[in-house]
């Protein structure tokens, strides 16, 4: 079995492109909100990486918009005394946007954090492999800079899912 880092990530992974969700969800935000013109986010921008914005620019393979996952920590607080782990581990999906003018990317980071945070939400509760999400998150917007296509801006969804396992 995969390490829990690995699988908490990968799991979530899984919620965000399966039948395409995370694309759709954007697809449909934009639709509501005027039609909006927000570039798609394919199952395949979706990438367990936990590279930086700087090094992911030099990467062929990672292009805009993206998502990447990752797990940032691991707390065993032995909650459940008789459990090998018992705890929390901390999922991350960090949000990238480029565009040729910062509005566009101060506009689309809102569109796709919102996308992220309704499928995954909608996830909350048993995700098997002694893995439990009570729906909760917490988003972190940082500023537009310099890179990509002109312009880079990035907002970090950090998730915390239970752990209870032999």
């Amino acid at each position: 079995m995969l390490p829990i880092t690995l699988l908490a990530a990968q799991k979530a992974q899984s919620f965000l492109t399966q039948s395409d969700a995370l694309s759709q969800t954007i697809a449909t935000l934009a639709s509501d909100a005027g039609g909006a013109q927000v570039p798609p986010i394919n199952s395949t921008q979706v990438v367990l990486s936990s590279v930086s914005p700087d090094i992911g620019d030099k990467d062929v393979q990672l292009t805009y918009p993206r998502v990447c996952l990752y797990s940032s920590g691991l707390k065993n607080t032995q909650a459940e005394k008789f459990r090998s782990v018992s705890g929390t581990v901390s999922v991350v999906a960090e949000v990238w946007a480029s565009g040729n003018m910062v509005t566009q990317t101060d506009q689309w980071i809102h569109f796709y954090v919102e996308a992220v945070t309704e499928v995954l939400g909608g996830t909350a509760g048993d995700w098997g492999d002694g893995l439990f999400f009570s729906g909760l998150y917490d988003v972190q917007f940082q500023a537009p800079k310099a890179g990509g296509f002109g312009y880079v801006q990035s907002a970090k969804v950090s998730c915390t899912v239970n752990v209870s396992r032999n």
